[in-house]
């Protein structure tokens, strides 16, 4: 019986797994805090294009000063824009987070719906966030989060040839147990913080490497290709 190749992710995804919950027995050794649904809904949106260690610098003030979807939904813009500038694209940020401030006090009294569809219907809130807040918050897994470290280290781990979150995210599921569907998320994230550091990627220490096309294509000493050089960029 022929090998298809998605049997041979299923496979390769498999060994991985393994090897990542080795590496990273803890998973994320940094996140994002916060107290309630609300806050870590608010914490990720921030954390788009932004590194959860500022988020966490500067949510304690905005929560001091913005503490639930009310006080979201009634802020100025120009007054809430100086407490979002520093996780960057503030402008985009302040408008979105008073317009989930608004729809949730008009739709959902003022709570965070447990829903991929609600929570994709607010501003700002794609998928990835989508997945974070259902899974973190309400224990509902529906898929996988595809952020930059996702995208880029799943190209290279060959489990997906796509640079769309959705269709990254539709291999992912078709490869990943369901039960690591979460996980997959903290363990890249960890791991390409700590080894697959976008652009200088450290594959001779990768305890990956055996499994990663991307990374033996890189430390084979010959030319890679245009395509695969650009998946190490990103990020």
């Amino acid at each position: 019986m022929s090998v298809t190749l998605q049997d041979e992710r299923r496979a390769r995804a498999a060994r991985l797994l393994l090897r990542l919950e080795a590496a990273y027995p803890h998973g994320l050794s940094l996140g994002l805090t916060s107290r309630d649904p609300f806050e870590y809904l608010v914490a990720t949106v921030l954390a788009t294009q932004c590194k959860d260690e500022r988020v966490n610098r500067i949510t304690p003030a905005l929560f001091a000063r913005y503490p639930d979807a009310a006080a979201f939904a009634a802020a100025d813009e120009e007054e809430l824009l100086p407490y979002v500038r520093p996780t960057g694209l503030g402008p985009t940020k302040a408008r979105n987070l008073i317009a989930i401030g608004r729809i949730l006090c008009s739709r959902h009294g003022g709570q965070v719906p447990a829903t991929m569809a609600e929570l994709t219907a607010l501003p700002g809130v794609a998928r990835k966030i989508a997945n974070l807040v259902l899974a973190d918050c309400f224990g509902i897994v529906e898929g996988v989060a595809v952020d930059t470290h996702v995208r880029r280290i799943s190209k290279l781990l060959g489990l997906t040839t796509s640079s769309d979150p959705r269709r990254i995210e539709q291999d992912l599921i078709a490869c990943l147990p369901r039960h690591s569907w979460r996980s997959w998320n903290n363990l890249l994230v960890e791991h390409g913080r700590k080894c697959c550091v976008a652009g200088a990627p450290r594959c001779p220490v990768c305890p990956l490497l055996v499994d990663c096309p991307g990374g033996l294509a890189l430390t084979a000493g010959t030319p890679v290709s245009a395509e695969l050089a650009a998946t190490v960029q990103d990020g």
